[in-house]
Order: structure tokens, then C-alpha cells, then sequence
């Protein structure tokens, strides 16, 4: 039986998680599990970071409950690993959220504001909260094809910071918020990031979460 591990560094809606991964490997043989334990991320067959909250909060309890190491090395080993919401943010190399602060630097790039104007500084409603079309990049991998991202699917996000990733090649897709194109999923590798709350998506979450399950 494979094991999917949900790392529990202290932030995070880690249950609904939990219920909808479980719900996608229900006919998988892959056993959900919550931990903080560095063996039993080691030897988990996929990883998830979860988050909600401040980007600096995040990495002072992953180093203070010495994960930040084991989920490196996981992230090196090849096996599928990925992070939701500020999951996501805390992948990139740094932050910009209430000063400047290092991230796992798993996926090189740096988490910004997204801003709470346009462009001819009409103003728009920070944090972005609600159901958005994501636009996905064109030609990417077999192994992005995998994840069940697809044009105009309607995703759940709360949040007012997001992911710019430095190569080009990690961005995978981005929805469109006044006139800004904002992050929503990022990839290099084996490592996936997704802006916005699949456990929170309906059935469009579900089947990205089961997609995720199914890279072997």
C-alpha cells in the first residue's frame, strides 16, 4: 500500500484535506496520513504541504519542528510533492510578505503582493476571495497534462499574495484578477504548487487532487 503524508507544521485546514484526499485514493490502495514525523515523510510515497496564513509563520514552524530538511530531501527524491495555498508560497526561494523572508527555495522564484490596484489605479478588493477561471499555459509536458488542469476551470481562492516563479518554464497556469494575471499553479519536476484550495473545488478539485495520485 503507498502512503500519502499531509505535513502538519501547525497551519493549515489539514482535515478537509485529509477527507478529500482520502475520497480520491478510496480505490487506490494509498493510505492518508496526517504527520510531523521526518521518517515517515521519508519514506512516503507523496507529500502534501497544506497552509493558510502568513509565509513567515510558516517557515519558523517548519524549522523550529526541524521538517525543513525531510521535506527537502523528499522533494529531491523525485516522488510527487505538493503544496496548497501558502503550501505553495513557502516552495518559492523568498517572500515579500511583511518584510523579507526565505522559503524551502524548492522552485526558484519569490511570492509578491498581487496588488490592490490596476493598472490606471482603479482599485480592487484584497485579499481575491472566490471561484476563478484559471487560464492555462499552452504546451506543456506530458507530465503536466497529467494534473488535470484544463482552460476555464472554475477553482476556489483565497488569497493576497502569489508565486512568480524566475524561469518561465515552472508557471503553469494563472487566473485573471482586474487587469493582472495572478498565479495559480506553478511545477519543476516532481514539485507542484497550487494557489488555490482543490479541497475546496468541488468536483474540478477532486479530480486534480485524484490526477495527482496517479503519477507514478
Amino acid at each position: 500500500m503507498k502512503q500519502i503524508s499531509i505535513v502538519d507544521y501547525g497551519l493549515g485546514n489539514l482535515f478537509s484535506v485529509k477527507q478529500a484526499l482520502e475520497f480520491c485514493s478510496n480505490s487506490k490502495d494509498i493510505n492518508v496520513v496526517i504527520t510531523s514525523s521526518p521518517s515517515i515523510i521519508k519514506e512516503s510515497d507523496y507529500l502534501v504541504l497544506p497552509g493558510v496564513g502568513a509565509f513567515e509563520n510558516a517557515m519558523h514552524e517548519i524549522i523550529s519542528r526541524d521538517l525543513k530538511d525531510p521535506i527537502k530531501k523528499f522533494a529531491s527524491s523525485g516522488k510527487p510533492l505538493l503544496g496548497i495555498c501558502l503550501g505553495m508560497q513557502i516552495l518559492a526561494s523568498s517572500s515579500e510578505e511583511f518584510g523579507q523572508h526565505q522559503g524551502l527555495n524548492l522552485i526558484p522564484g519569490k511570492v509578491s503582493h498581487i496588488g490592490d490596484t490596476n493598472s490606471d489605479n482603479s482599485p480592487r478588493k484584497v485579499p481575491s476571495i472566490g471561484w476563478k477561471n484559471i487560464n492555462v499555459k499552452q504546451n506543456i509536458s506530458s507530465f503536466n497534462n497529467a494534473l488535470s488542469l484544463h482552460e476555464n476551470q472554475s477553482v476556489y481562492f483565497v488569497h493576497s499574495f502569489h508565486f512568480l516563479p524566475e524561469d518561465e518554464r515552472h508557471f503553469l497556469a494563472s487566473y485573471d484578477y482586474g487587469d493582472t494575471k495572478i498565479s495559480a499553479a506553478v511545477q519543476k519536476d516532481n514539485i507542484i504548487g497550487y494557489q488555490f484550495h482543490p479541497e475546496k473545488s468541488g468536483q474540478n478539485g477532486l479530480k486534480i487532487l485524484e490526477s495527482f495520485l496517479n503519477i507514478q
